[in-house]
């Protein structure tokens, strides 16, 4: 008779054991569900956050190099740079490379005479390099090539400039 009222006790306890399981199951997998829809969510804003209003980030991939034709700005330009907190002026010495989209529809209209538009292209670099100090540049280099490239397309009025390439870049 003991035997069997234990056993009864340990099956009762059994059950009650795994409707609790279940119950917490339930409730855990709700919370679970809330909580991967938030971090979507989260995802998609920072996602958002990444790319400006406007920007199209595949533009740039989807041009392939058969498709683009570089310009490069003859000798080195030497721009000096806006004066830091403690007063002192620095210099940048870079070389510039312009990358020109062959399909696009301006290309041909600018791109035969690059060369005399060049003191244009030279003066719009040297208005938005002169407008960072030294460590600006060196902190944040591709916001600056961003600014150059961004700068370069206002002055065309067309996007046909989709890269902008710095080299031999020296401080002083």
């Amino acid at each position: 008779m003991k035997k069997n009222l234990l056993t009864v006790l340990i099956l009762a306890l059994v059950m009650v054991n795994i409707v609790l399981t279940a119950v917490m199951m339930f409730s855990v997998m709700s919370t679970n569900k809330k909580t991967a829809k938030l971090v979507n969510n989260i995802a998609t804003v920072l996602n958002l956050e990444w790319t400006e209003p406007g920007e199209d980030s595949t533009e740039n991939a989807s041009i392939s190099l058969a498709d683009t034709a570089v310009y490069n700005i003859t000798g080195s330009m030497t721009i000096p740079l806006a004066m830091d907190e403690n007063g002192k002026q620095g210099y940048i010495v870079f070389d510039v490379s312009l990358s020109m989209n062959k399909k696009d529809k301006d290309y041909k209209k600018y791109s035969e005479t690059m060369a005399e538009r060049e003191s244009l292209v030279k003066d719009v670099i040297t208005s938005v390099v002169t407008s960072h100090t030294q460590a600006e540049c060196r902190n944040n280099f591709e916001g600056l090539k961003e600014e150059i490239l961004e700068a370069i397309q206002n002055l065309f009025g067309s996007k046909f400039i989709f890269d902008v390439g710095l080299s031999g870049v020296k401080y002083s």
